[in-house]
């Protein structure tokens, strides 16, 4: 083999060891949470469940952020954690990892400790040493799906202090390496300055070094605009968007509109972390984003900046995969799930960040759902209508199945005037229709070749935010219904009498 092929091999090996190493850390796709306002604060929140995660991971969450304090619950003299906090960590991770995810914990605000001057602080270094590696050495047997990160948020704006930062980041990796098991290999996270992309990129020029090698990363954190995602008052310098994205802005509003930050902005944002990082085999994660409905809203305004932040966290979600990076969305007590009991408190935000779609923009044409193509999602057992078996034929059972993007799962909807809509399957070209022009509670719902009649002419009643009654023109007084309100893959669609069950109310969204 001449010399040419040697290298040309050599070349192809090293990017396959890269792909299959650097980048497996976690799940991909990664869709993320944070354990916000819990473990790292001193609030009264309520403690984690074995429930929470359990709902979590059956949500469609493969990855948890676990924020804590451990300055706050140590000895300040010796520097030595609380057993009972250790622990209480601990059974966290350990709930995590039984659900199935990748867990980070990390060192969150924990009561500002980590203040840089721009020269080391020799009590911020030697804390820095000790707890990780405590923390190190109580972890030190579990595998690769649990992951150490340095810090939170470092507040760092010089070169003289991301040079400070960075000699307490060299602690840190020295005290995880040292404390042996699989620390040895296990991935370590350090933060840019502020975890914001624009300081990070001018800033982070050097990093520490590692014994090992291709186990470091980089995070940041994503709220832009501000004025969006976290603004909670006009100030000076800005006033609050409510509005944000390509067909999400408002023509009552207009003054509310995104004016900076949309989607080309966010894409250009990523691109400068997939250059210096990313491309050359530094994974970088999102450790938090989100953006939040603004609760002094109401009516078609509340709903339009309702559907908006669900576009916008769809929209992290999909630019960063296209970036390669991973992202976890900022939540806290009671607002995706009840941290008790683990019910889920947001489906539809659930949805957006979770891979399975947004909701769609406002209607601007006359009738209360944009004409477009959507899954439609029932708020029940968050499964989709469903043509069964990839059928194609007239009478193929429309039945409820986990949503999976196949064509079969969406539906094209279109405006016929007077808030009367057809559905039209994507993968058939034909019609939801109610068998026979019956109004009988259980009237099987079927496909069939579009004819325009009332039996396939639908209305849409909004129920609650985001989701909609949907109504033969046929029957006024029934809706579609999933059969024992089962939330079972496969159970059949019928008519039935309205009656206000969650498993009569649907949500269309954006696949």
């Amino acid at each position: 083999m001449n010399k040419l092929l040697l290298t040309l091999f050599a070349s192809i090996a090293s990017l396959l060891m890269l792909a299959t190493s650097t980048f497996a850390q976690f799940p991909n796709p990664c869709y993320g949470w944070n354990l916000g306002n819990t473990l790292e604060s001193t609030w009264g929140y309520p403690s984690p469940t074995q429930a929470l995660f359990n709902s979590a991971g059956s949500a469609g969450f493969n990855t948890v952020r676990i924020p804590c304090a451990w300055d706050f619950n140590a000895n300040q003299t010796n520097h030595q954690i609380n057993p009972a906090y250790m622990a209480q960590v601990k059974q966290a991770v350990d709930w995590a990892l039984a659900a199935g995810m990748t867990v980070v914990i990390n060192d969150h605000w924990d009561g500002g400790w980590l203040q840089l001057t721009g020269t080391n602080n020799p009590t911020i270094n030697a804390k820095m040493n000790s707890y990780w590696s405590q923390i190190a050495t109580t972890f030190a047997g579990y595998d690769s799906r649990l992951i150490f990160a340095a810090a939170n948020e470092p507040t760092c704006s010089t070169a003289a202090q991301m040079a400070e930062l960075t000699g307490y980041y060299q602690t840190f990796i020295n005290a995880v390496r040292a404390a042996g098991g699989n620390n040895a290999s296990r991935w370590v996270v350090i933060q840019g300055p502020g975890t914001d992309i624009d300081a990070t990129d001018s800033l982070m020029n050097t990093l520490p070094s590692d014994s090992t090698k291709g186990r470091l990363m980089v995070e940041i954190h994503y709220y832009s605009p501000y004025q969006f995602t976290l603004l909670s008052s006009d100030v000076s310098w800005g006033s609050m968007f409510y509005f944000w994205g390509n067909g999400y802005h408002s023509l009552t509003m207009p003054s509310r509109n995104s004016t900076w930050g949309e989607e080309a902005y966010m894409d250009a944002e990523f691109q400068k972390m997939t250059a210096k990082f990313i491309s050359k085999g530094i994974p970088v994660i999102i450790g938090e984003f989100g953006a939040y409905a603004r609760g002094n809203l109401t009516g078609s305004d509340y709903d339009l900046n309702y559907a908006s932040t669900t576009y916008f966290d769809k929209t992290v979600v999909n630019t960063a995969r296209n970036h390669g990076m991973y992202p976890i969305f900022w939540s806290t007590p009671g607002y995706l799930f009840d941290w008790a009991t683990g019910a889920a408190n947001s489906p539809l935000v659930v949805d957006s960040i979770t891979g399975r779609g947004s909701l769609p923009p406002l209607s601007t044409n006359g009738g209360p759902i944009a004409n477009g193509t959507y899954k439609i999602e029932s708020r029940n057992s968050g499964l989709v209508l469903d043509a069964s078996g990839w059928g194609t034929a007239n009478g193929t059972q429309i039945n409820q199945w986990s949503y999976t993007g196949g064509a079969n799962q969406l539906w094209t909807v279109t405006n016929l005037g007077n808030n009367q809509y057809s559905i039209i399957g994507v993968q058939s070209g034909k019609s939801i229709d109610i068998n026979g022009w019956s109004s009988t509670n259980g009237t099987k719902v079927q496909l069939w070749d579009y004819s325009g009649g009332n039996n396939q002419k639908f209305t849409f009643t909004e129920t609650r935010t985001g989701y909609y009654r949907i109504t033969p023109v046929l029957a006024p007084g029934s809706c579609l219904d999933v059969t024992g309100y089962s939330s079972a893959n496969g159970a059949s669609v019928q008519l039935w009498s309205y009656g206000s069950g969650a498993n009569e109310e649907w949500a269309l969204q954006t696949p």
